[in-house]
């Protein structure tokens, strides 16, 4: 049966910023090609274009196109949100985060180095200014704070913990960053090498571990 015949696609409605990150990404010219391909089918798509015909002007299966329409309408209300609540560096990290491999059952998450190293800048913070009723973070209220932030849309406890552990950090050493950060004003952390903190690595692996970040801001 063709798919004219089948029942009727996804609807996908970009809001005109959405559709503007996107066509950002698919003509980028060191997008990964993953992101220019699944980033395409999100703009055909709401164009009005059906699958199969989608399928045919990328040169995909059917079954692809249909699995990253699913992934990308059922973020919508999360989009929607972040769109209203957030700048546009949060909706274009969360539009990339769509477009990423979703997490295989049973493996590891993957964290790139950006995302690890804002992780650990929010541990240099003190808790009262995102309203958590502690003086010193914990692995769990951190984790909580980076989703609800929408850094990560979800992270173990234990990954929290591996990511301060791997950078050196002491519950000393983050309290007296968020002290001296709250004194100077200032949002950015700058990693120094040989103050007794060390750079962050990470890797671009499938799991946790290698490449350094040298400041977030």
């Amino acid at each position: 049966m063709s798919e004219s015949r089948g029942p009727k696609p996804l609807e996908i409605q970009l809001s005109e910023k959405q559709q503007r990150i996107l066509e950002e990404v698919v003509n980028r010219r060191h997008s990964p090609r993953y992101e220019v391909v699944r980033g395409s089918i999100i703009l055909k798509a709401n164009s009005g274009r059906r699958n199969q015909h989608i399928a045919d002007e990328l040169g995909i299966g059917r079954p692809m196109v249909w699995l990253w329409r699913k992934r990308w309408a059922e973020s919508a209300k999360q989009l929607e949100r972040i769109e209203a609540e957030k700048d546009d560096r949060e909706l274009r990290s969360f539009i990339q985060s769509i477009l990423a491999d979703a997490p295989r059952s049973g493996c590891p998450a993957t964290f790139t180095p950006e995302r690890i190293c804002r992780i650990v800048a929010v541990a240099c913070e003190p808790p009262e200014d995102s309203q958590r009723p502690i003086s010193e973070w914990t692995n769990r209220e951190l984790a909580d704070e980076v989703i609800k932030r929408n850094i990560v849309s979800s992270i173990s406890v234990r990954s929290v913990g591996r990511f301060l552990k791997r950078g050196r950090f002491t519950a000393t050493q983050i309290r007296v960053l968020a002290q001296q950060r709250k004194r100077q004003g200032s949002r950015e952390v700058r990693w120094a090498s040989g103050g007794g903190v060390s750079d962050l690595q990470a890797s671009s692996g499938a799991q946790e571990s290698g490449s350094s970040c040298g400041k977030h801001g």
